[in-house]
């Protein structure tokens, strides 16, 4: 009877949990470098990931030329005393329905239909002005855009208003206040889309960090989506006040709030063996660190990303004691067997 025993503390012993020891570990000085990459942003860490996006263009942050177009439709005003009859029949008919863009053209009253597609705002009000001017002179026009049809941005997810319209100097700053996104917004996982494509803008970088240099300009057809806050998350795990997953708002969290954010390391907890586990399954990066990193390097030293896991071991001692208190049922239930059975083990 004595073999069997044997073979069965050895399975116990074998089922106990604590870090990995492989050969292929990180330690702290890795985790601090791949953290500087980690500061540098969105698409620094999805190339992290295998992700590769280019820079933005110097082009995306030029403003350009708008164009009147068909569908648009136009606010028009018309300032002279002489003839208030033509300037309330203008404001009506603009009061009602606007002035709508059709085959290129516009209808006023008291004019012939006015080509205006293709051009600038300032172009067709000019143009506009010199008409009214032939027939009343002294005439002053103001135009402006009521609506467009096409020349817009659509907006998606966590966003009051559905779509904005472009001008040409419109920026993606002041589409997102005027779209009133909220404050916990996950920016990491927002995008915009570009004639089928994503365009490299980082609007954590942007919102959170007032960096300009992501404000591109906005044109017709572009597509906004507005992530969940808890689209990118990331794991707390082991000894530790709760294992939990926390959301990543902006891409990215400081080891050290991480923990504190799942109730901080138990008594029971290994403080030498806090590892983070990231990458895919089948070959995952695994980092070893301690606590003594954890407080005393910079916050932003030691950063964790989507899909990481932080694990922390739990002390031998907690090991030993979890595996008696599993084993002593055991014992006792052999013991009541045997006692059954009339067996007596020397």
């Amino acid at each position: 009877m004595r073999l069997p025993l044997a073979l069965f503390i050895l399975i116990c012993l074998a089922s106990c949990t604590g870090p990995y020891m492989g050969k292929d570990l990180f330690g702290a000085d890795e985790f601090v470098l791949d953290s500087y990459k980690i500061r540098e942003g969105k698409f620094s860490i999805l190339e992290m990931t295998g992700q590769s996006y280019g820079e933005i263009d110097e082009e995306l942050l030029q403003e350009y030329k708008d164009e009147i177009s068909d569908g648009d439709v136009l606010a028009i005003t018309l300032y002279q005393p002489s003839r208030p009859d033509i300037v309330a029949a203008v404001q009506e008919i603009g009061a009602r329905v606007g002035y709508r863009v059709t085959e290129g053209v516009i209808r006023l009253p008291d004019l012939a239909p006015i080509p205006v597609a293709g051009l600038t705002l300032e172009e067709a009000r000019q143009k506009i002005q010199d008409l009214y001017q032939q027939q009343i002179r002294d005439t002053e026009v103001f135009l402006a855009y009521r609506d467009r049809m096409f020349k817009r941005v659509e907006l998606a997810g966590l966003v009051v208003l559905p779509n904005v319209p472009v001008d040409g100097k419109i920026r993606l700053f002041d589409v997102l206040s005027l779209a009133r996104i909220p404050h916990n917004a996950n920016l990491f996982k927002s995008y915009i889309c570009r004639n089928g494509q994503m365009l490299p803008v980082d609007m954590n970088r942007l919102l959170k960090q007032g960096d300009m240099s992501q404000n591109v300009v906005m044109r017709g057809g572009d597509k906004i989506y507005i992530a969940d806050p808890t689209a990118a998350t990331m794991m707390v795990m082991g000894e530790v006040g709760r294992e939990t997953a926390i959301a990543l708002p902006s891409g990215y969290l400081s080891l050290r709030q991480a923990i504190a954010e799942s109730g901080g390391i138990l008594y029971t907890g290994d403080k030498s063996y806090i590892q983070i586990i990231r990458g895919s399954i089948a070959k995952p990066k695994i980092y070893t660190i301690s606590w003594e990193h954890v407080i005393h390097l910079p916050n932003d030293s030691l950063l964790v990303m989507p899909g990481d896991i932080v694990f922390v071991a739990a002390k031998p001692i907690t090991e030993w004691n979890r595996f008696i208190s599993q084993l002593l049922p055991s014992f006792a239930g052999f013991d009541a067997v045997r006692g059954t059975a009339g067996v007596i083990i020397p």
